[in-house]
C-alpha cells in the first residue's frame, strides 16, 4: 500500500488511494463486471487513456491489482484484483444501495442485488467468493 498518505486518519488514507473521479469506477468494472483488459475499463464512461492509464498504475502500486501477461496473448496485459480490492466490494454494494436511495440513477437490473438490503450480504459473498477462487 502506499506510503504518501497525508494523515494518520483512515479515512484520509483511503480517499487518498480512491477518492478520485475514475479510480472506483474502474474497480468496479474489475470486480464487478469482470473486465480485465485495458480497453473494456469505464468504457461505457469514456475515460481518457491517459487517465486510464494513471488509474491502473495507481491500483498496481497501492497492491490492489496486479498486471500480468494476458495467457491468450503474451502480447497484451490483463488487470486482476488483489485482496485487498475484493475487501473493497462490501463498500461499493454500500455505495449502490446510497445511489440508489439518494440519486436518480434509474433501476440497474446488474446491482439490484446489492440495492436491496435482504441481499446485499449474499451478494456480496458470492461477488467474493467466486473473485478469491
Amino acid at each position: 500500500m502506499s506510503s504518501d498518505l497525508r494523515s494518520g486518519c483512515p479515512i484520509a488514507a483511503s480517499l487518498d488511494i480512491l477518492g478520485d473521479r475514475w479510480t472506483l469506477v474502474v474497480l468496479r468494472d474489475m470486480l464487478l463486471g469482470g473486465r480485465t483488459r485495458f480497453s473494456e475499463f469505464a468504457a461505457d464512461e469514456s475515460i481518457a487513456t491517459n487517465i486510464l492509464t494513471d488509474r491502473l498504475h495507481r491500483l498496481v502500486d497501492s497492491g490492489l491489482v496486479e498486471k500480468r501477461a494476458d495467457p491468450d496473448d503474451g502480447r497484451r496485459v490483463i488487470y486482476r484484483p488483489l485482496p485487498p480490492a475484493i475487501d473493497l466490494i462490501p463498500v461499493l454494494a454500500e455505495l449502490v444501495a446510497w445511489g440508489s436511495r439518494h440519486t436518480a440513477v434509474p433501476e440497474n437490473p446488474a446491482f439490484a442485488a446489492f440495492a436491496n438490503p435482504g441481499t446485499r450480504a449474499a451478494a456480496v459473498a458470492a461477488v467474493q467468493s467466486r473473485l478469491r477462487a
